[in-house]
């Protein structure tokens, strides 16, 4: 009867205990479960993270290894470019109100322009829109006991000497007239404007002041950073002319990268620039003539300078082997094309290539720019040609020679 009470009473002793242990298991074990759980959200975003990374570089492995498109630019069927100057002429334009209200704010501050130039600033005009109705209103209405010449720096072309001579003709009639020509302000007077250096004609309208703002030419230059001034020698000669005490320069700039086109001591001390932020929104319908319409077939300046500039890019030995190309295809007009043995004899002549494998070379990179073809003569051997007309192969022998 004893033992068996004893073995109930442990019985029932193990079964607490068991219990107890139990029972003071579960917070922990939930308190385990909550930690992990924690621990996992904290790193749901480094997972995440990693996900991102992985799936970028397996898109560039996939990309890679597909197939690359065999489209060109040269295959998009475009229109003539008086089709589109035509079409964008009909466009009609918007906010012509504001814009002529902003334009019209701009005449306040007119007089203090002036003031800027007769302390010996330059103003240079920036902002979105084209400057070009403000700037000429500001000469015409303002500017009107000086002399103004204006230069359209938007064409393509632009003969800078041209430019000095006159404002040397313009100062020597003043001066004449006024009979306030300083001595030995210019020698051999006999000798004609237009056949004197450049240095010389610097030196003339850089001579000494007759008289406190006496004989000053103000010279407006719109767009100073178009393409027939963005030239380092032309901005240098710009430069020196600005600094000349006979001259005060008006200029408008509209490429983002226009400063780069200066070093410090042309901005400050040359040019003097007073800065000016006048954007009037209005639209560049005179500036944009003189410029090539991306969508629209190419004229042969345009073709020319394409192929000038990719030509550039190209060593001077490949630069000599397409010239090859250019003045056989110009002396021969009605030729087929030019045999690749003809080019490769000539080019070993002149020691610009070494093996049939490096003109090959060449000849690679001139089709991967479409700068060269080939087709079969008559005889059945391939010719190599240049796909552009006589008149632009003209100006590329004469932009790379």
């Amino acid at each position: 009867m004893l033992d068996q009470t004893c073995t109930d009473f442990f019985c029932v002793l193990i079964w607490i205990l068991v219990s107890q242990s139990t029972a003071s298991s579960v917070p922990f074990c939930n308190f385990y479960c909550s930690k992990g759980s924690a621990d996992m959200d904290f790193n749901e975003p480094e997972e995440e993270e990693f996900g991102f990374s992985r799936n970028y570089f397996l898109a560039k492995e996939l990309g890679s290894s597909g197939k690359k498109s065999a489209h060109k630019l040269s295959d998009i069927n475009v229109v003539e470019e008086q089709e589109l100057r035509a079409a964008s002429a009909n466009i009609v334009p918007k906010h012509q109100n504001d814009i002529a209200a902003l334009i019209n704010s701009y005449k306040s501050l007119y007089p203090k322009w002036v003031f800027e130039l007769r302390c010996g600033f330059g103003l240079l005009m920036y902002g979105f829109g084209s400057k070009k109705a403000l700037i000429e209103d500001f000469a015409s209405t303002a500017l009107t006991e000086y002399s103004v010449v204006v230069i359209n720096g938007y064409l393509q072309s632009i003969n800078i000497k041209q430019v000095i001579v006159g404002l040397a003709e313009i100062l020597w009639e003043q001066l004449k007239s006024k009979r306030r020509i300083p001595p030995a302000s210019l020698p051999n007077v006999q000798q004609p404007l237009s056949s004197r250096s450049m240095d010389d004609l610097l030196a003339f309208l850089d001579g000494p002041e007759i008289e406190e703002n006496d004989s000053f030419i103000c010279v407006v230059v719109h767009n100073i950073d178009g393409p027939g001034l963005r030239d380092l020698e032309t901005q240098q000669y710009l430069a020196k002319l600005a600094s000349c005490s006979h001259i005060r320069v008006v200029a408008s700039v509209d490429h983002v990268n226009a400063p780069l086109l200066w070093d410090k001591k042309m901005v400050h001390t040359q040019f003097n620039w007073y800065w000016q932020h006048v954007p009037t929104f209005a639209p560049y319908k005179v500036e944009g003539l003189f410029f090539p319409m991306i969508l629209a077939h190419g004229s042969s300046s345009q073709s020319a300078k394409t192929a000038a500039i990719v030509l550039q890019s190209l060593t001077p030995n490949a630069q000599s082997v397409f010239r090859i190309l250019v003045e056989y295809q110009l002396s021969h007009p009605d030729a087929e094309g030019m045999a690749i043995d003809n080019l490769y004899s000539i080019s070993r002549e002149r020691f610009l290539v070494s093996s049939q494998v490096t003109l090959n070379a060449h000849l690679t990179e001139f089709k991967d720019h479409d700068l060269v073809k080939t087709r079969r003569n008559s005889d059945g051997q391939d010719c190599l040609y240049i796909p552009l007309a006589t008149e632009a192969l003209e100006k590329l022998l004469s932009e790379i020679g």
